[in-house]
Order: C-alpha cells, then structure tokens, then sequence
C-alpha cells in the first residue's frame, strides 16, 4: 500500500518532464498546394529534422483562394512563404511582414509564348493579348510592362491583359499569345498537353532584368520582438535549410515525400519530379547557404517594383522589411 504513493510521484515526475520537453508548434502558411515547390519543408517534416530541434510544425497548403499575409496577419501561421513583390506591397499597406530567410535564389517566372502568334521580342507585345496571373503575381509582369513603356490599362493600352487563371487553357485554346509560367510547373503542363518546344518561346524575367525574388520565409515584425520566438524561427530555419539541402540531393524520394502529403491525390509522379528538377536549380548553390537573403538581390527587386511609373508596385523604400538575424542564429549551431 505505501508503494502507491511513491509510484504516483514517478508518474507525475514523468508527466512533468514530458511537458517540459514538449516540442514547441509552429504553423507554415505555404503559398500554393502541395507540390515540389515547396519540398524541402515536407522533406524536413518526414525526415525528423523538425522534430530533431524540438518543433512540431504544422504545414498548411494554399491555393487560389489563400492568401499568405492575411493569413499570417489573421493569427493563423507563425511563418508564410511569399514573393517579395507580394510581401513589400503588403507591408506597405500595413502588414508589417518581415523577410527571415530567403529560399530561392532565383526567379522562375516567364512568359511562354506561340511562335504561331507573330512574337519574335517583347517588342512584339502591342497589340497582343497576354495571360496574367494576379493576387500578388502581377507585380513582376507591371515592371516589366512599365519597363517597355507599355500602357497596360485604359482604352488606349498597348496589350490586352487577360487575367489568367491557374492553368495553361488560354495558350492551348489560343485566346492568349504568350501566358504567365514558371520554369518548374506550367512551362511542363504545356509540353505535357502535346505542344513542341520549338512551337515557343520563352521570356525568362531573370534575362529581361526584371527579376524579383520569389519564395521566401517571412514572419510579422511583431514575432521578432520575442527572444523565444526569434529561437523557435532559428531552428525552424535551420531543419528547413536542411530539408532543402536533402530534397536537391535526394529528388526522388524528396518528390515521393511530397506526393504522400498531396491530400488532394491531384500531383502526379511524372510532373512533380519535373517540378523538383527545376526547382532545384532556383534554390542550390547559393554562396552563402540555402536561405540567406543577399542585400544585391533585395535591393534589385525594390528597384524594380519602385519604377513602375504610372502604378508603382511599391511608392518608397521600405524600411525593415528583412533581418538576417533569424537566419545568423540558425547558422550558429
């Protein structure tokens, strides 16, 4: 009878140090579905690289209708993936998002366009309609737009901007010359659909000169505020970097990892290792490491969204909209 006592102070002992351990959560906002895109985050996950710095990381998929800032500023993720032109705009207009870690190095925005339809230059766009994706993806495509001198509104515009929606349709059914792609995704759908590479041409934004950067990891101003969460985003960037670094030397089993979290069950093998091939080009041999934000590549992208004349994507300069303090912190281990 008296070993009751003694046995229930174990248990509570046990109890209180399981909680003391406790993993700390931590809730990822992605900006699309469940693809490739995104493989390093999913590869950290189902390798234990999470788990091995004490996180449970709960990872959210998006879609047309989820938008990462709002999102984040609704209190429903501590850390959003998003294109810079999109997070600048919106800490411009009051939410106050933070670059902590910048995963792509480079841009793999383009327009695709049908040889048939007369386009040989950009100088060939007037007159003709071109697909645009919107919801933060336009910004890009204004600069450039701004950047030929190209009207893209009123009735005297120089181009008929058809609001793309997120397939290839308008390209294959001709009712757009060129269509906005990604190197890793809709680029592939069009191949896929039966049309010959040499039948296209392809405008990449990094050779235009108006690449801006795209996915990066980004947080409210707020969060950074707090010393234990600083902490928690180190080690989440750190198992991050580490699924991404595994996910480019693993692909195969890094696109396997991501086709067993589509809930979906939409992905296919085939396209999701075509996506992970090229996604793995934006993302590797980054001098510094996967994730740290160059100041040059930053400081190109604001230029770019701050000459767009007629609708600036930005209208000044913005002040603390990145820190390498998260990402210093994650490196010193």
């Amino acid at each position: 009878m008296k070993r009751f006592p003694i046995l229930a102070g174990v248990a509570a002992l046990a109890m209180a140090s399981a909680t003391a351990h406790a993993a700390d959560k931590l809730t990822l906002q992605l900006k699309w579905v469940t693809q490739a895109q995104f493989a390093g985050y999913y590869v950290a996950k189902d390798k234990g690289f999470y788990k091995d710095e004490n996180l449970d990381v709960t990872i959210k998929a998006g879609g047309p209708d989820v938008a990462p800032p709002q999102v984040i500023a609704g209190g429903g993720a501590d850390v959003v993936v998003d294109w810079m032109p999109s997070a600048l705009a919106t800490r411009e207009k009051g939410i106050a998002l933070v670059n902590i870690a910048q995963v792509f190095k480079r841009s793999g925005m383009e327009l695709t366009c049908r040889k048939d339809s007369g386009i040989k230059t950009p100088a060939d766009f007037k007159g003709k309609t071109l697909g645009v994706w919107f919801g933060g993806n336009e910004y890009p495509f204004l600069s450039w737009m701004d950047k030929l001198k190209y009207k893209t509104s009123g009735a005297d515009a120089d181009i008929k901007i058809l609001k793309q929606g997120f397939n290839v349709d308008p390209l294959l059914q001709k009712q757009a010359a060129c269509i906005s792609t990604m190197t890793y995704n809709e680029y592939w759908q069009i191949i896929d659909a039966g049309v010959k590479p040499a039948d296209l041409i392809v405008f990449k934004y990094e050779d235009e000169g108006v690449a801006t950067l795209e996915d990066g990891l980004y947080t409210l101003d707020a969060k950074l505020k707090d010393p234990a969460m600083v902490d928690k985003l180190a080690r989440f960037v750190r198992a991050s970097v580490k699924g991404w670094d595994y996910a480019i030397k693993n692909q195969p089993e890094a696109v396997k990892i991501v086709l067993k979290n589509d809930a979906t069950g939409a992905q296919t093998e085939h396209h999701q290792t075509q996506m992970m091939s090229e996604v793995a080009k934006l993302v590797a041999d980054q001098p510094k490491g996967i994730g740290y934000l160059e100041e040059a590549d930053y400081q190109r992208t604001v230029d770019v969204l701050l000459k767009g004349s007629s609708d600036p994507v930005i209208t000044k300069k913005p002040v603390g909209a990145w820190t390498h303090e998260v990402w210093d912190k994650a490196m010193k281990k």
